[in-house]
């Protein structure tokens, strides 16, 4: 156990009480290190969000069983108040309730509080060791942003003199996944406002990553066109004031090194060229593709390097978001060779596919049940942290919002649909993140999660159908502050004649959020015939129709700030023989089968490969059969593409901002 949880859990003693109240204003109880050493103790955090839902949940999981002399789902309950005032609940809870103070001030004192709260929670543990270590006296707020860019990101903005010494910073940030938060790149950019490297849009280079991949990537081509070499991918970007053209310093070797591994992994896209000079250097063939047989060979070399780097037990979820991404970017590709360059490779992938599915299942044994209580204020961790963060962006200054849900959208198949749009529009972007699905990854569980904000237990009398969306969805907003007429539903678009009826809908001045659902790659899944390779291809030629880029533009159009993102993803999967049960199994799907009951679960043949993995969150009777690592409850030998199961390609979807700059007259 660290320091830092163990500093924390030191106020929780064990059986000193059954009913903690936790006043969290920095929400520290909601570190899924915390929670999880919490729950190995016998401790339950639940937030106190909603009144109603934190009492049934309550009186039905622990405070009937404590009654009856039970231990209930855990030894004692922390209610978790993200603020300080007792008043805010009810007074039997008060009553009964022990009382804990916990805060950033408190634990970490010598600090500039208004500094350190904006510090994501990945980062207190160092934090607090650096600041009990260093920080021998109180700091002021410029001395505290000095403090955290010294001891926790490493980066000294007084030593920064040169490109090279910038650009190696800002890549090595953001190929470990840790841009700055925007309070610290802009102390940074005031540092080296009057130094040659002023003119350089340095906030956004240091706290966007998806911004820099960008900048990276059109450097990467203009640098190309010194060697005669024209990149496919340049812009005719006419809102070239919102991205200023930078150079970077791609021949210095802490530089290279950097970019390098970008193009293996798949954050920066190799260009293709033929003829290519002879004088060329051969360290800038990493990114260049002359032939099919070249990016095969990169392929497998980024695959090499994601295999050796797979998340451990015990990871955070930052770790699989990230991973789930930088293996979408190799499936993306990898779906897009041809047949002749894929063989040589394809066991490699399926390989590394299978290793990622067994690591990723062995930690959600650990964890999962930690993702639906972790805050949701700097992007959703669980999709029905979804509806929320879009709320707090409203509150933020968002006054019209659009929720793109593409059903069944795997993080590769968004991959090829991001660089379709990169090609198509110059003034796209995305900033991209992720986040977990619900368990089991069907659409009347994930997708009812993802448009009403709850846990599956708390709408069990419809987890079983998706007809409840409309009036959850609005549920939600209503209870945020807007009205009926203010919010809009629509589902089933996946061709362009629909938009003429979206646009209706969604142009209404009254109007300030939409949830669309996109069905088009679901529908092309559930029809599959030849694998994810022949689903990229159906994208494709859907993405050839111009519907996707139509849609972002109506949107943008209106003023909509746009969130995309999905239920869940897919997978390539092999029979592993049906299950005789007759109406045994209330949902029968491919990758996972339902129980209402433990005998009826129990009933399930033996020589089946198959799991049970009871998640916390679903209601109590409601318990899902998992067919084994890429098994499909189908006859043996068929090959199917399916969702359900617990694989990372289904369980970790994309979450997404689309930015279309306005553009220039």
């Amino acid at each position: 156990m660290s320091a830092w949880t163990n500093r924390i859990l030191q106020e929780f003693p064990a059986d000193l009480s059954r009913f903690w109240i936790a006043c969290d204003p920095d929400d520290l109880l909601l570190d899924e290190r915390v929670l999880h050493d919490l729950r190995e103790r016998g401790f339950e955090v639940l937030p106190f969000e909603d009144p109603v839902a934190f009492r049934a949940e309550y009186e039905e999981r622990y405070r009937a069983a404590w009654d009856r002399g039970e231990e209930g789902s855990s030894k004692a309950l922390v209610l978790q108040l993200c603020g300080t005032d007792l008043d805010t609940l009810p007074w039997d809870y008060v009553r009964m309730g022990r009382k804990v103070s916990l805060s950033l001030a408190d634990l970490i004192p010598r600090l500039s509080y208004g500094v350190i709260r904006q510090v994501d929670s990945e980062y207190h543990e160092v934090l607090f060791l650096a600041h009990n270590k260093h920080a021998t006296q109180p700091l002021g707020e410029g001395e505290t942003k000095n403090f955290i860019l010294t001891h926790i990101f490493r980066i000294s903005p007084y030593l920064l003199n040169r490109p090279e010494d910038f650009w190696r910073e800002v890549l090595r940030l953001h190929y470990r996944g840790a841009g700055l938060p925007d309070l610290l790149a802009k102390h940074v950019a005031a540092i080296l406002k009057d130094t040659p490297l002023g003119d350089l849009p340095i906030v956004e280079l240091l706290s966007s990553k998806s911004y820099m991949v960008r900048a990276v990537q059109n450097a990467w081509s203009r640098f190309l066109s010194q060697y005669g070499i024209q990149s496919d991918r340049t812009s005719n970007d006419d809102a070239a004031e919102a991205r200023p053209e930078v150079s970077v310093p791609f021949e210095h070797p802490d530089v290279k090194v950097i970019v390098d591994t970008m193009f293996l992994e798949g954050a920066l896209q190799p260009v293709r060229a033929h003829d290519l000079p002879r004088d060329l250097p051969e360290w800038i063939k990493v990114g260049l593709v002359d032939d099919p047989r070249a990016l095969g060979e990169l392929i497998s070399e980024g695959a090499k390097r994601i295999a050796a780097d797979l998340p451990a037990v015990e990871a955070s979820y930052r770790d699989w978001v990230e991973m789930a991404r930088r293996l979408g970017e190799i499936i993306a590709r990898f779906n897009g060779l041809n047949a002749g360059t894929v063989e040589p490779i394809q066991q490699q992938i399926h390989a590394l596919q299978r290793a990622a599915d067994d690591r990723l299942k062995d930690w959600l044994f650990h964890h999962y049940a930690d993702l639906p209580s972790l805050p949701a204020a700097k992007g959703p961790v669980m999709v029905h942290h979804v509806p929320r963060y879009l709320a707090l962006r409203r509150n933020a200054g968002e006054d019209r919002v659009a929720l793109l849900v593409f059903d069944g959208l795997a993080m590769d198949q968004w991959i090829q649909i991001r660089e379709y749009l990169v090609a198509r529009l110059p003034d796209f972007s995305a900033d991209e993140g992720g986040c977990f699905a619900w368990l089991p990854t069907l659409t009347s569980v994930s997708r009812q999660a993802l448009f009403s904000g709850l846990k599956p237990r708390e709408f069990s009398n419809s987890i079983e159908t998706t007809s409840q969306e409309p009036s959850l969805w609005t549920r939600f907003w209503q209870e945020n502050g807007l009205r009926k007429p203010d919010v809009v539903y629509q589902k089933g678009l996946k061709r362009t004649e629909q938009l003429a009826d979206l646009e209706e809908a969604i142009a209404r001045p009254n109007v300030k959020v939409a949830g669309i659902v996109v069905d088009m790659i679901d529908e092309i899944v559930h029809g599959a015939m030849l694998g994810k390779r022949g689903i990229a291809g159906q994208i494709s030629a859907w993405c050839d129709t111009g519907f996707v880029e139509k849609l972002f533009l109506l949107l943008a159009e209106h003023g909509y700030q746009i969130y995309l993102t999905a239920d869940h993803g897919n997978v390539d999967a092999d029979g592993i023989g049906r299950i005789n049960q007759g109406v045994v199994t209330e949902l029968k799907g491919e990758r996972v089968r339902t129980y209402r009951s433990e005998a009826l679960a129990a009933s399930v043949p033996s020589d089946i490969d198959a799991f049970r993995f009871d998640s916390p969150g679903l209601p109590p009777d409601f318990l899902p059969l998992y067919a084994a690592t890429r098994g499909a409850f189908v006859p043996k030998g068929d090959q199917i593409v399916a969702h359900g199961g617990i694989s990372v390609e289904e369980l970790i979807v994309p979450f997404v901002k689309i930015e279309i700059a306005k553009r220039t007259s």
